[in-house]
């Protein structure tokens, strides 16, 4: 018990906790009303509409939150090469997001019909569209506070912001439909800006940068590594996900792609306590380490304390799911029930991949990260294809489980001079 209060990745998870319980009460309850109003094509709907806009924020700041992470974790000590690096990212995601801004807009139309089948939600895309550059520098904030370890700040937006969020998509869902339930996917990211800028006036002394008119070539090649790495995944997955989508609406029917998509919505929502934990307390800790020795210091550490508690949220998870579905969901979306098993198995092993992924991203592997992912996202895409034919939703699932699994083993064979060294 002592090491585990000692420890600084429980401290952080401890701390994390409150703010994914209210994440996780109400994505169950947001889930509940899609559920009801729109059913499972809506719910397939909004998942699409979801995939695009993770795309577009991450081609916007190009991968930040991890180079942001290292640079400010590097350099926190030095006041004046920070207004440097502030300078650097503030302008260069600007002018990215302001350019792809302007494309989503000319081509709402036909982004549309690729989404929703339809042409009529073009108001959604472009005003999504219109936002997009505060969502850059809304990203680009909270990537400072977790540089520079700002762990309850982070927290305290992230609970403000999720309160707010839902109670404007139950709104918009009980008042519009599926339309107010589209506009809710944008209108609610207007709302995490504001509450992310209210907490930087309050907290001015950490962004008391210089802002200069410059872009700093030497950041800029910094940025590039981790920018060619997150562009990869930013187009990759949700395009995976968006294809695999399209398939089964193609070969089955949407209300098939909603089931699909409700499953990938009840994992993000366990899935969040620990990915997020991560990203405060693991990125940051590996920024900072520089030898083999300490990262298996990490890895013993990880291993030791969040594979197990992740286990045991996964077998009361299994155990309660008839509870769970009855709450978040309707009738409609009872199929879950045997499905279920297969996407708590594929993230048991995601997690474990995660243990090395993150040191693949933040010491910038580069030909490890892009065999990863390519290898990751083509499997699953293809296996999906395959194994629907014959089992619908659960031939997707059992691909997702069977993808983790290959990927474990080949992050294993990367890493494996790391356990054979002496």
């Amino acid at each position: 018990m002592k090491f585990l209060r000692e420890n600084k990745l429980y401290k952080v998870l401890s701390l994390n906790s409150f703010s994914v319980a209210i994440s996780f009460v109400l994505g169950i309850f947001s889930s509940k009303i899609i559920s009801v109003f729109l059913g499972t094509s809506g719910m397939a709907l909004m998942g699409s509409f979801r995939n695009f806009g993770t795309m577009l924020k991450s081609i916007a700041t190009l991968g930040i939150n991890n180079s942001v992470v290292k640079l400010f974790v590097e350099n926190k000590d030095d006041k004046r090469e920070l207004s440097i690096i502030y300078s650097t990212f503030f302008w260069l995601f600007l002018t990215v997001s302001g350019v792809l801004a302007i494309l989503v807009l000319l081509f709402a139309e036909p982004v549309s019909h690729f989404l929703f089948y339809s042409y009529s939600y073009t108001i959604p895309i472009r005003f999504f569209a219109l936002l997009l550059p505060l969502m850059a520098i809304n990203a680009f904030w909270l990537a400072i506070y977790n540089g520079l370890e700002k762990y309850k700040s982070i927290v305290i937006i992230q609970i403000v912001s999720n309160v707010l969020v839902f109670g404007l998509t139950a709104l918009l869902i009980w008042k519009k439909n599926i339309f107010g339930g589209l506009l809710s996917v944008a209108v609610g990211e207007l709302l995490m800006v504001g509450v992310t800028l209210l907490f930087i006036r309050k907290d001015a002394a950490n962004f008391k940068f210089d802002l200069q008119k410059i872009i700093s070539k030497k950041y800029v090649k910094i940025i590039q590594k981790f920018s060619v790495m997150a562009l990869l995944s930013a187009v990759i997955v949700p395009l995976t996900l968006l294809f695999i989508r399209n398939a089964i609406v193609e070969k089955y029917s949407i209300q098939e792609a909603g089931i699909w998509d409700a499953v990938n919505r009840l994992s993000g929502f366990y899935m969040m306590f620990f990915s997020s934990g991560l990203s405060l307390y693991y990125m940051p800790k590996l920024a900072s380490i520089h030898t083999e020795h300490e990262f298996k210091a990490e890895l013993k550490s990880y291993f030791k304390i969040f594979v197990p508690l992740f286990s045991v949220m996964l077998i009361v998870i299994y155990l309660a799911k008839g509870l769970i579905l009855k709450i978040a969901f309707t009738a409609e979306f009872s199929s879950i029930n045997k499905l279920l098993v297969w996407q708590l198995l594929g993230d048991f092993f995601r997690i474990m991949t995660l243990a090395f992924g993150f040191q693949v991203v933040v010491k910038t592997m580069m030909k490890r990260y892009f065999v990863g992912e390519i290898v990751f996202n083509l499997c699953y895409f293809l296996l999906s294809v395959y194994l629907m034919q014959k089992g619908a939703v659960e031939g997707v699932l059992q691909a997702y489980f069977y993808t983790n699994v290959l990927c474990f083993l080949l992050i294993l064979v990367m890493f494996r001079k790391l356990f054979w060294k002496r």
